[in-house]
């Protein structure tokens, strides 16, 4: 990726991606290698990472959706999930062959699904804490919705996209996880639920809701949206008291009671939308925050996501053995830094071939559709 490319990229948005993997990244060295608070507060709360993941893919994927059905252009599901596909499923698929290559310790968990639900993307339902490449679970809910948007967004475009009707779809939407997730509690208490529900698709999905309901307005209401951006830091600094207010009840409510459970991650991800929906204004004081290697980290995020644990697990038996203290500022550096450089060498190594095969792919179909638009025309 030269610079300019990375410069073409939203900082704003660039800077929530990088937000979300540091998050996700302390969270996971302190529920496996130090196994103490070592970020305090911050690191309790990171699982919030993925979460700020889930709205930021809404987003981009509601808006490549969305934005030829505002046109009124025919959406092709091919170009859709060939892009996708290309995206996502190397990175994945080399990952989960170390795991199935190392399946015992120190990458091994208690158990480990059957290849096919990796395969199908399925072994989000009933996996419990502690299983092998639990990790994937959020990977599972997206390549979920990449298949379930596409044809809800052909389905409405098929009937004239009645955008209340889809503005409908979606609030029905956030109200249905809510109430799984409600009904899952009462049914199983706090233990079952974060076992056995937590990383569940129905519980969880509706977190990628509040996203789309953004490119949803971009692309349906774009006089309201610009005016929405007009207050841009406004809507920022309310994207964070929600965000900060949200998080601070959930981790004083814990473990979660059954009102944090159903609400909390609805009105997490809300918060999280209103800081994405400010990122995409230029005025923003996010795309003004120039952090070094903020970009590049969001760059190597999804890449980061996958191997960062294993690495993370390779290397904590070293630590426990030369009794290293895994809460000292070198150790911390060196172990986050690892996570981080596994991630570059996937992204470099397997992701960025794939991604220029996607462009070349790209670059024609686009001219063969031309092609065939302006032979349909003569």
């Amino acid at each position: 990726m030269t610079q300019s490319a990375l410069t073409s990229r939203l900082r704003g948005l660039d800077l929530l991606r990088a937000t979300a993997i540091l998050l996700v990244l302390m969270s996971h060295y302190m529920g496996f290698v130090s196994h103490a608070p070592t970020f305090g507060v911050v690191g309790k709360v990171g699982w919030a990472g993925v979460d700020l993941f889930f709205v930021l893919s809404g987003y981009l994927i509601g808006n490549q959706l969305l934005a030829p059905a505002a046109r009124g252009e025919p959406l092709s599901l091919k170009a859709f999930f060939v892009r996708r596909l290309l995206r996502t499923l190397p990175n994945y698929y080399v990952v989960l062959a170390v795991y199935w290559l190392f399946p015992g310790p120190p990458l091994g968990g208690s158990s480990m699904a059957a290849p096919w639900r990796f395969l199908t993307f399925t072994q989000n339902f009933g996996l419990a804490y502690g299983q092998t490449f639990t990790h994937s679970w959020s990977l599972c809910i997206e390549e979920q919705f990449y298949l379930l948007l596409p044809l809800v967004v052909l389905a409405l475009a098929r009937i004239g996209f009645p955008v209340r009707l889809a503005w409908g779809l979606l609030a029905g939407g956030i109200v249905a996880g809510m109430a799984t997730r409600a009904a899952a509690y009462a049914l199983h208490g706090h233990d079952a639920f974060m076992a056995e529900v937590y990383y569940s698709s129905f519980c969880r999905a509706d977190e990628l809701l509040p996203g789309v309901a953004i490119a949803l307005l971009r692309n349906f209401h774009p006089h309201a949206f610009a005016r929405l951006l007009r207050h841009a830091n406004g809507l920022c600094a309310a994207g964070v008291a929600a965000s900060v207010g949200s998080l601070t009840c959930i981790h004083l409510d814990w473990p979660a009671t059954l009102v944090t459970s159903t609400f909390g991650f609805s009105l997490l991800a809300i918060s999280f939308a209103l800081l994405t929906c400010a990122a995409l204004s230029p005025a923003c004081i996010l795309n003004r925050i120039d952090l070094p290697g903020a970009s590049q980290l969001a760059l190597w995020s999804y890449a980061v996501y996958l191997v960062h644990k294993p690495v993370f697990m390779a290397l904590r038996p070293h630590i426990e053995r030369l009794h290293i203290d895994a809460n000292a500022p070198a150790t911390v550096a060196v172990v986050m830094g690892a996570g981080i450089a596994g991630g570059w060498v996937l992204y470099r190594c397997v992701e960025t071939p794939f991604m220029r095969l996607r462009a070349r792919w790209t670059t024609a179909h686009t001219v063969e559709n031309a092609f065939h638009r302006t032979a349909g025309a003569r």
